[in-house]
């Protein structure tokens, strides 16, 4: 790339994350009541969200051969049970990641 074109690609990342910042309140000022369709997908998008990326992260698992999906299941309801418990996002993650490198590399030997 010339430098031309890198200075016109840092200007399009800027102005793109700038609009996807602003937009929204220039969309729902603070006014205005949030309508109902917006405040329902602020409800039910984060669980969908994290519905398609647990589907997507075991879609390669394999239940009759290797460790038989036994590090991601085990990982799977240890993030369950360490959210029921904190009720901290970012320590489940780190938490159910972390139990699953370790038996990935240490315990279950494919």
């Amino acid at each position: 790339m010339t430098l031309s074109e890198q200075l016109i690609t840092i200007a399009m990342v800027i102005l793109g994350t700038a609009l996807t910042r602003f937009i929204p309140f220039l969309i729902f000022p603070a006014e205005k009541p949030t309508p109902k369709y917006v405040q329902y997908l602020g409800k039910v998008l984060p669980a969908a969200v994290f519905s398609l990326l647990v589907v997507y992260c075991l879609r390669n698992v394999n239940l009759f051969s290797g460790s038989h999906g036994i590090p991601e299941f085990l990982s799977i309801l240890f993030v369950i049970l360490l959210h029921l418990w904190k009720r901290q996002m970012l320590l489940s993650i780190a938490g159910g990641t972390i139990l699953y490198m370790a038996l990935v590399q240490y315990v279950m030997i494919p």
